[in-house]
């Protein structure tokens, strides 16, 4: 490469190679850390797309397998479509950037990160992220404003920059900040149950160490960076502006002073009517701009109402909550439902239990090989009341769902306290504001309503922000509803428990947060969250003591290690054998612990019985009542447990003199045996004689 930087980030290279590679690409460069190495193309098209009101920037996080020595599994050896993470992680990529894209700037622009090189001490999510941000500045679309990122743990109290793979496991915070030189852009955690005081200062630590970063950007920027192009804008035409305004903007403002959601919606379709109405005609070519205008009113009324005026479309306070309620158990046959309702948003969060068996199995570019708690987030169109294909899941699906699964993560009881597999399913029913906290608090309701011994009850709660124009006041809000994140600044979301923060996700369409801002919307989302656990605690307080009883229960023994063989038997044919006999579901673990789940307790007991019988150790001496399953002219054959059977010689069939096995016993019957002798070959001898023999001194002890 001839173009080459590097600099040093908690104690790691960091280092961007370019100039020959993708040379027709408008940036192609790889960016390493440590091993790590990325390959981060971006590209723009020529000229803006036509017809459309927003800026198409997409983004692809592309893992290879072969980047961490893998060939992918199934029938097909090579990648399919993108995982769950590596969809996750493009979000992660989008969410910092695109507001410091020009207002207007309707050019086509790809971001495609390939993860070629994988060391597992450095995450390639966060490398990626820096990449993208260094790869835009490098470039000549109008992108000029470098955003660093760092991951952030917390280990014995001392935050740590970019913690290696050991380090992670053992950190108890888990947190992304991207930010420029003077804000932050995007905020990303995972925590313990993190009191909001040190949230605050591990994001603060956060910032400062991205500074870093920037500087290596800005001096990436002065040294390889091309000519940056003047772009097209969108600018609405002038004409049209006025006279729409003229027209309409006081209908407008007084409709968005309707506190109530349906009238003001009604109202609004009326005015949308009458301003198609009036300048259909005269402006045929200009819908779009009249959709930009008619927005603009809407958002400059519904931001001054805010900002100065001190009051909410819906008449609530600052920092006023929707009404709540909270339900659970309302469907029959599941395992655990809760309902929660704020305000219009409403989540119908399922619980279902399964086996140890039922994990998700994960084929990426982690050291993780599966998980065994899962939340699914479902959003049809039947939520807004509108009318869509049903298809599935989209990014922002799999986003809100990750985002929910991570609140209630720390809380979920270990495998050793729960050996079960856990799914829980949200289904959004109405969507005004923050549905995916909606779907945390909808999760605790089921999960307690399942009976799962979770550590404590989590909510979550979305705060928003209004700024003025120059970023000079700002005003933070709790629990935004459709409208004002709509309108507003910032998705501020937390999800906790009493005890402290379990995550965090943060999207902003500004040039980014202030600190005070962050800070308050720290301690505000706390003080909403408590409320919210106040409704929960007062419709479940505790997980039920029993588990439903479409549930399946868990049954556990343990066995030596060196048995296992005998109960799966070649190729798996005695465990199936066992599973298609009882129905039930049989997981087997290496240290030699045999979980056997049903929802049927007989079945239950009579595989537990089956894998006790295969795995213990029969010793001389030792009495079995068995049945007789072949006879020969020498002997009997008795299967005295299942799967182990031994011979009764003619000689040991009776105290007395045997001519014919048939005369004694027939196959079927049960007999009592004694084992007189296991051969080096492992072949049982029993006797029923020496059994007679010994229950007959046995009954005349008794009678003496």
């Amino acid at each position: 490469m001839n173009n080459v930087l590097e600099t040093e980030i908690a104690g790691r290279k960091l280092k961007i190679e370019l100039g020959n590679i993708g040379m027709l690409s408008n940036c192609a460069m790889f960016i390493s850390y440590g091993e790590t190495v990325i390959l981060v193309n971006v590209n723009a098209s020529q000229s803006p797309r036509a017809g459309i009101d927003f800026f198409p920037l997409s983004v692809e996080y592309e893992e290879r397998l072969y980047s961490v020595g893998k060939i992918p599994g199934g029938f097909i050896k090579r990648e399919g479509r993108a995982s769950e993470k590596a969809i996750l992680h493009a979000r992660a990529i989008d969410r910092p950037l695109r507001p410091l894209f020009p207002k207007g700037y309707r050019n086509d622009v790809q971001i495609v990160c390939t993860i070629v090189s994988v060391e597992q001490d450095n995450a390639p999510d966060i490398l990626a992220m820096n990449g993208a941000s260094m790869a835009l500045c490098l470039s000549s679309i109008p992108f000029s404003i470098p955003v660093g990122t760092v991951a952030v743990g917390l280990i014995d109290d001392e935050f740590i920059i970019n913690p290696t793979e050991e380090q992670r496991k053992v950190s108890s915070l888990n947190l992304t900040v991207c930010a420029t030189k003077e804000r932050i852009m995007m905020i990303e955690a995972g925590g313990d149950e993190i009191p909001e005081d040190v949230m605050i200062k591990a994001i603060d630590f956060g910032f400062n160490a991205c500074q870093k970063i920037v500087e290596f950007q800005e001096e990436a920027m002065k040294k390889f960076g091309k000519e940056k192009d003047i772009p097209e804008l969108h600018v609405v035409d002038e004409e049209v502006e006025k006279d729409v305004k003229a027209f309409a903007f006081d209908m407008l403002k007084e409709a968005m002073y309707i506190t109530d959601r349906d009238k003001r919606n009604e109202v609004l379709k009326d005015i949308n009517n009458k301003i198609k109405e009036e300048f259909g005609e005269k402006y045929p070519d200009s819908s779009a701009d009249i959709g930009d205008i008619v927005y603009g009113i809407q958002k400059k009324v519904v931001r001054n109402m805010l900002l100065n005026e001190g009051r909410r479309p819906d008449g609530r306070g600052f920092k006023e909550i929707r009404k709540i309620s909270c339900d659970v158990g309302i469907l029959p046959r599941t395992h655990g439902t809760g309902l929660f309702t704020r305000g219009l948003t409403q989540v119908m969060t399922v619980a279902t239990i399964g086996a140890l068996g039922d994990v998700q199995i994960l084929d990426g570019l982690g050291t993780e090989e599966s998980k065994r708690y899962m939340h699914h987030y479902n959003f049809p169109a039947y939520s807004t009341g509108e009318v869509k294909p049903l298809r599935g899941p989209g990014r922002r699906e799999i986003g809100h769902g990750a985002l929910a699964e991570k609140a209630l993560e720390p809380l979920i009881p270990s495998e050793e306290e729960f050996p079960y597999t856990i799914r829980l399913v949200s289904e959004v029913l109405s969507s005004n504001g923050s549905t995916s906290q909606a779907s945390v608090c909808g999760s605790t309701l089921a999960l307690l309503d399942a009976g799962v011994p979770i550590k404590r009850p989590a909510a979550g709660i979305a705060m928003g922000l209004i700024t003025s124009e120059d970023l000079s006041e700002e005003e933070v809000i709790t629990d935004i509803q459709g409208l004002e994140d709509f309108f507003g600044d910032m998705d501020f979301k937390v999800a906790g428990t009493t005890e402290g923060i379990t995550s965090i996700q943060v999207d902003t369409k500004i040039h980014g947060l202030s600190k005070n801002c962050v800070e308050k919307a720290i301690t505000g989302a706390r003080v909403a969250r408590l409320s919210i656990l106040e409704k929960i605690n007062a419709c479940i307080s505790a997980p039920r003591e029993e588990m439903s009883q479409y549930a399946p229960r868990v049954y556990k023994i343990h066995i030596d290690p060196e048995k296992i063989r005998d109960v799966i038997g070649a190729g798996g044919k005695t465990i199936n054998k066992i599973i298609a006999e009882t129905g039930v579901k049989i997981d087997i673990k290496e240290d030699g612990t045999v979980f056997v789940m049903s929802s049927e307790s007989e079945s239950a007991k009579k595989a537990l019985k089956i894998i006790d019988d295969l795995t213990r150790e029969i010793k001389p001496g030792e009495i079995y009542l068995g049945k007789v399953t072949k006879t020969t002219n020498f002997g009997a054959f008795v299967e005295i447990i299942t799967g182990k059977e031994g011979l009764v010689h003619i000689s040991k069939l009776d105290v007395n003199r045997v001519n014919k096995v048939e005369d004694i016993v027939s196959v079927g019957d049960e007999i009592l045996v004694k084992v007189t002798d296991i051969d080096n070959q492992g072949r049982i001898n029993l006797s029923r004689k020496d059994a007679i023999k010994d229950s007959e001194e046995k009954q005349d002890e008794t009678e003496k």
